[in-house]
């Protein structure tokens, strides 16, 4: 069952997803009268904002990975368990796992987070990388260096877009990737690869609507894409991609564009988990939920974080983002405790803290509450504290603060390495002769 049998008579919460939301959940429920069992297919949390960091060889996969067991070590009523969740029987409460012993359950939270949408674009799925696991960051980092070592071997290789990076959505995590790789190629990589002329890279960042950050003030998109072309990032908005091969990507219009790396920003849908439950789904096929984050018909199962489609009080949806998250899995937390008390439910209301994107050293854009708006080299400050102060674990902070201090000092980067070969110039290994996509909670993609 995942807790002990001897204080079984405690209700039993099971949280699937050990990122975000299912962490804060986790916390608020670990010092109060109840046995918690966290189930992810990984045994560790993903700090996902820094991600695109690890890809282009700023931070080490352990600065921004954190084992579960180890945040609650001290806690003897918090259990873990290492499993891919295939499905939820939810009128016997049951979590079904591959090839392991079902876990009942009292009260469920599911928080299984969200995969990759590439909206059926021809191609996409099989050779673009996406950036929402730790062994999707590390593919990134091989391809794009192995990319390099490749035109080093045989320079005629750049005319034909070995050096030509392509990255779609506008969004932060496209126009931190882009920023990132601009300033790996031209502060790192030329000094690395001084038999090679790296200023012949292109990196060309695709947008379909008409600027970039939609989801933020006009000022801060416009001042995000002048920072990205002052880095030489070749910005494309009203620009949507029809087609990928292994060798180019085909834009709206008929554009070509030759390339070996394409990385896929431009948008997320809910876990598969999501697909497999009998349950109401809204855009993105993520799951409805009530306002106190319920799932309709199962007042006992609450969804909270990406897979959640939660109304914002005003007609809207909640955007896909680590506060909204966060939030989800507390509030959610305490409605299993105002259950177990027998006390009324009450609604879930999300505290906007503001969103934030950096587009490289001393330039980020951050958007706060009351109308605060900040650019450049106060908002790059704000966005770095903001960052340390959630990661989880001393360590973890730790770590990321001198490796963030050492490449301000030195421009230097650490983890240059490639750590899965390719057989290059030819670009990704297929998924599926990869690791299985996955999402945060681990069930198939």
């Amino acid at each position: 069952m995942g807790h002990d049998p001897e204080v079984a008579v405690r209700p039993h919460v099971v949280v699937i997803g050990a990122g975000f939301g299912g962490l804060a959940a986790a916390k608020r429920l670990e010092d109060e009268a109840v046995d918690v069992t966290v189930i992810d297919r990984h045994n560790y949390h993903t700090f996902q904002p820094l991600l695109y960091q690890v890809a282009t060889a700023g931070l080490n996969t352990a600065d921004v990975g954190y084992a579960v067991r180890g945040l609650f070590r001290r806690q003897r009523r918090v259990f873990f368990r290492k499993a891919q969740v295939t499905g939820i029987d939810l009128d016997r409460r049951r979590v079904e796992l591959r090839d392991l012993p079902e876990v009942p359950y009292d009260h469920l939270i599911v928080a299984a987070g969200s995969r990759c949408n590439t909206f059926g674009i021809p191609g996409a799925d099989e050779l673009a990388f996406p950036l929402y696991t730790l062994e999707e960051a590390v593919r990134l980092r091989n391809h794009v260096i192995s990319l390099f070592e490749a035109a080093s071997a045989e320079p005629g290789l750049v005319a034909e877009g070995v050096l030509t990076f392509v990255v779609v959505g506008g969004g932060p995590t496209g126009v931190e990737v882009a920023g990132a790789l601009a300033e790996l190629v031209e502060k790192v990589f030329a000094d690395d690869f001084h038999d090679l002329d790296v200023h012949r890279s292109r990196i060309v960042l695709v947008e379909q609507g008409d600027r970039l950050l939609a989801a933020f003030d006009e000022h801060s998109g416009t001042y995000a894409r002048a920072a990205l072309e002052r880095r030489g990032v070749e910005v494309r908005t009203g620009t949507a991609v029809e087609s990928v091969a292994v060798d180019h990507v085909v834009l709206a219009g008929g554009e070509v564009l030759h390339t070996r790396c394409l990385v896929w920003a431009a948008g997320v849908q809910a876990g598969a988990l999501a697909q497999a439950l009998p349950v109401a789904r809204g855009r993105g096929g993520r799951i409805v939920v009530h306002r106190d984050l319920s799932v309709p018909g199962y007042p006992d199962v609450y969804c909270v974080g990406d897979i959640a489609d939660i109304d914002d009080g005003s007609g809207g949806r909640l955007p896909q983002l680590a506060q909204v998250a966060i939030q989800g899995g507390r509030h959610a937390a305490e409605q299993v405790l105002r259950t177990i008390e027998r006390r009324p439910r009450a609604d879930f209301h999300y505290l906007d803290k503001g969103t934030m994107a950096t587009i490289g050293r001393r330039a980020a854009v951050a958007d706060l509450p009351i109308g605060v708006r900040l650019r450049g080299m106060p908002a790059w400050l704000a966005w770095l504290l903001l960052h340390l102060v959630y990661l989880v674990g001393v360590r973890n902070r730790v770590s990321v603060f001198i490796n963030w201090a050492w490449n301000y000092l030195t421009w230097d980067r650490g983890p240059r390495l490639i750590l899965r070969p390719e057989a290059l110039p030819h670009t990704p290994i297929p998924h599926s002769d990869a690791a299985p996509r996955t999402d945060q909670a681990g069930t198939s993609a």
